[in-house]
């Protein structure tokens, strides 16, 4: 009898022991992961009862609050709030109870205060009694721009389209808008079914208002791939320089036998201009013949250099400008039409930024970015950007014949953007490469998409260089619809910067 007391005893004091180690294990080694878990109703709780840091526009110089949390009057739960909505929607995305996108999905350990760089942090909140407060996550968005991008595409009549500024000298994104939008503050509800519906309301809206058009989905660029297949040509030596003429028959006929022609079938100047006139008439018959020469897997080569096919972060995902591995390689005739944007390549606004950037910035790319800095509670810095080059495509004296022949679209009277992105339209020196892509559809369905992907240099009153780039779908032609977009936006940011 004391025998079977003694195994039961042993039996139970090892169960206890095992319990104490599996309990100090727990403590010591799963707090995290236990707290992570969706089904933790004690820290789901407790999320909303200290303050969500705050996203902050900065890159004008001056603060401007974008996405915020405040305390609901009469209780300790704080909600958060967009003051401006629609309008960032696209760089903030949104904050539920239940999951986030965009900026606050990416830094959201930072904004919730569990990033293990804030411990000292939390530590010091939990000894003094102040209450814990997630990090300011600082933008390098321009207000000024941004307001303006997103100003222009609702006033555009209607048409979903995307805007995307950059600093080429350092990647830093200045504007980022899509339309249409939405207002995230309609997501922020504690109630599940509201939420729910919402959502529903949002994701089912056949205008699309979730979709970041400015970083997703790809539109055809058309004729601003001219930027690329110049700047191969170039670089190949097929060109030497911009005075250099290069055939331009209408039409042209193609390996295959079929013909390709200009826009309205016209003539490119004398049927065999310099380089430099193509480029700013836009000659598809030019561009194509560059491009059946070059092939297509240099083609390709250089469309990877100025940042297609790359996939990276800003910090959230984007989806790369795309130049088929298989694009025209087995048939040149092909070749010709993704030379002038027209076959499966596929970009984005950030995109056609990128583009611009690199011509600007010399042939070097530079990696596209959106947080300047974290400041932890106490204003401490957490984190800061460092600027890095994402790629060179080109060497600075290529950079400077295609940046040549950027100035002749919006500053020739016979450029396809002199009158809307030139001397009749603004007296900024802008610099840039019109697109009327089309789409696969029909004109009764929709006209073609309009592209626009332009830039100005620094100095001459200009304190710090901008690249654009928009896509207007359904749009028509890239001048009419997509260089005046980009006009607001630069004029908005020089004024704040004057």
């Amino acid at each position: 009898m004391n025998r079977a007391l003694l195994r039961i005893s042993l039996a139970c004091l090892a169960m206890f022991v095992l319990l104490l180690l599996n309990m100090n294990y727990v403590q010591a080694f799963e707090t995290n992961k236990l707290a992570a878990e969706p089904g933790n109703i004690r820290v789901f709780d407790e999320q909303f009862t200290y303050q969500r840091g705050s996203i902050v526009a900065t890159g004008d110089g001056n603060d401007v609050t974008i996405a915020a949390s405040r305390l609901i009057k009469g209780t300790d739960t704080y909600q958060r709030y967009y003051p401006e909505g629609p309008v960032y929607a696209p760089v903030t995305g949104f904050d539920t109870i239940y999951s986030q996108t965009g900026i606050e999905q990416t830094e959201n350990k930072l904004l919730n205060g569990t990033d293990p760089r804030l411990a000292i942090h939390n530590l010091t909140s939990l000894l003094t009694g102040k209450q814990k407060q997630g990090a300011t996550v600082e933008l390098t968005i321009s207000p000024a721009a941004q307001q303006a991008a997103y100003s222009a595409l609702v006033n555009d009549g209607g048409h979903p389209a995307a805007v995307v500024a950059m600093n080429p000298s350092t990647g830093a994104i200045l504007a980022m808008a899509s339309y249409p939008s939405y207002d995230p503050n309609v997501l922020t509800t504690f109630n599940g079914t509201q939420l729910n519906d919402a959502y529903n309301n949002l994701a089912h809206d056949p205008a699309q208002p979730l979709l970041n058009r400015a970083v997703t989905p790809n539109f055809p660029p058309g004729s601003s791939f001219k930027i690329v297949t110049s700047s191969a040509a170039f670089s190949q030596g097929l060109v030497a320089n911009t005075s250099t003429t290069v055939p331009a028959p209408e039409p042209l006929q193609l390996p295959n036998g079929n013909l390709l022609n200009n826009d309205g079938d016209e003539t490119c100047a004398d049927g065999n201009p310099p380089i430099i006139e193509a480029f700013y008439l836009s000659c598809n018959t030019a561009f194509a013949g560059l491009g059946i020469k070059l092939t297509a897997p240099v083609l390709r080569d250089y469309a990877n250099k100025f940042g297609m096919n790359q996939t990276f972060d800003i910090p959230f995902p984007v989806e790369p400008g795309l130049f088929p591995e298989d694009q025209g390689w087995t048939d040149p005739s092909l070749t010709a039409f993704s030379a002038i944007g027209q076959f499966d390549d596929e970009v984005s606004p950030l995109q056609e930024a990128m583009l611009a950037s690199a011509i600007e910035n010399g042939g070097t790319l530079m990696k596209p970015y959106l947080v300047q800095q974290v400041l932890g509670p106490g204003l401490s810095l957490i984190e800061s950007a460092s600027p890095t080059a994402l790629s060179h495509p080109v060497t600075p004296q290529v950079a400077g014949y295609v940046k040549a022949m950027m100035y002749e679209v919006t500053h020739n009277p016979s450029g396809t953007a002199y009158e809307t992105a030139g001397p009749p339209a603004t007296s900024i020196p802008i610099y840039g490469k019109t697109g009327t892509a089309e789409n696969g559809l029909t004109p009764a369905e929709s006209p073609d998409d309009a592209v626009f992907s332009c830039f100005v240099p620094a100095g001459a009153g200009v304190s710090s260089p901008i690249a654009v780039g928009v896509i207007v779908q359904g749009g028509g032609f890239g001048a009419d619809a997509a260089a005046p977009i980009a006009v607001q936006v630069i004029q908005a940011y020089l004024e704040a910067h004057s």
